[in-house]
């Protein structure tokens, strides 16, 4: 499934879309380069999902907890992490584990950036969202869904996403 975005407000509302067949227990792989949309596409999520406060990049404490905000019709927390900073480390896998992200995984929905290859392990069923810039600063957004039931759930995604 792609979807193509104008701009980066299109990210942050496919985000919101996103959110909608969203529920505890996900994993989200977002994968894609620096500037692609990664915080941008979370900031949607976060705000589908009716969490607390702003959601901003992790990058310097890693991982954010975001609880729901029953005002907004908050219905599940989301956990944020930035893991740019642990492809530095002599073993990122094990920084991973010291974040106890597995502790929580069930209760929530972690959306993960720049984790590929170091969280897919913690669940059997996770979606991975690759965002491309192209050079005219649009997004190329591609959903890949990874076991579990994704394909039914992406099929049910509202407006602005092609095949």
């Amino acid at each position: 499934m792609t979807a193509v975005l104008a701009t980066v407000d299109d990210t942050r509302a496919f985000g919101e879309r996103l959110a909608r067949v969203l529920r505890a227990g996900d994993l989200v792989l977002l994968i894609g380069p620096l500037g692609a949309g990664k915080t941008a596409l979370a900031q949607g999520i976060g705000a589908g999902l009716g969490v607390r406060g702003e959601v901003t990049s992790p990058t310097f404490v890693i991982a954010r907890v975001h609880r729901p905000d029953p005002a907004r019709g908050g219905r599940v927390p989301l956990v944020h992490v930035d893991a740019y900073r642990l492809g530095a480390v002599p073993d990122p896998r094990a920084e991973v584990d010291d974040l106890d992200l597995d502790a929580t995984v069930d209760e929530s929905v972690t959306v993960v950036e720049w984790g590929e290859g170091l969280v897919e392990q913690m669940v059997d069923a996770y979606l991975e969202v690759r965002i491309d810039r192209r050079d005219d600063d649009s997004r190329t957004v591609d959903l890949v869904g990874h076991g579990g039931d994704w394909d039914s759930r992406l099929a049910g995604l509202p407006e602005a996403v092609s095949r």
